[in-house]
């Protein structure tokens, strides 16, 4: 069964057994249990329940596999014959989920 998710701002299509990179969940850990209520679309083909702006008792029940850290990414500013140079760098923090089931 595929369904098409809303978390974070963001929507996926996801099916049962995805692995998804997302913003860190805040207070979760390896191996907690996350579940999502925004589910947007439920089903595929003519079978497909399309939510208004979401379908009714749908959700989607996650792992979390992983909390990690993403690549580095450096920031560089620099403005010629003024002599000023910055650089700063980020790693954003992500969580690696695995989809279980998808109720509806």
């Amino acid at each position: 069964m595929k369904a098409i998710i809303q978390t974070q701002g963001k929507q996926f299509s996801v099916s049962e057994g995805d692995v998804l990179i997302l913003d860190r969940y805040v207070g979760s850990e390896a191996g907690s249990n996350i579940e999502i209520n925004e589910v947007l679309t439920l089903g595929e083909g003519a079978d497909a329940k399309i939510g208004a702006p979401l379908v009714d008792g749908a959700s989607v029940k996650a792992t979390v596999l992983e909390n990690r850290r993403g690549k580095k990414v450096r920031i560089y500013k620099k403005k010629k014959r003024k002599g000023y140079q910055r650089t700063r760098g980020h790693r954003q923090e992500l969580s690696v989920i695995r989809i279980e089931t998808i109720q509806g």
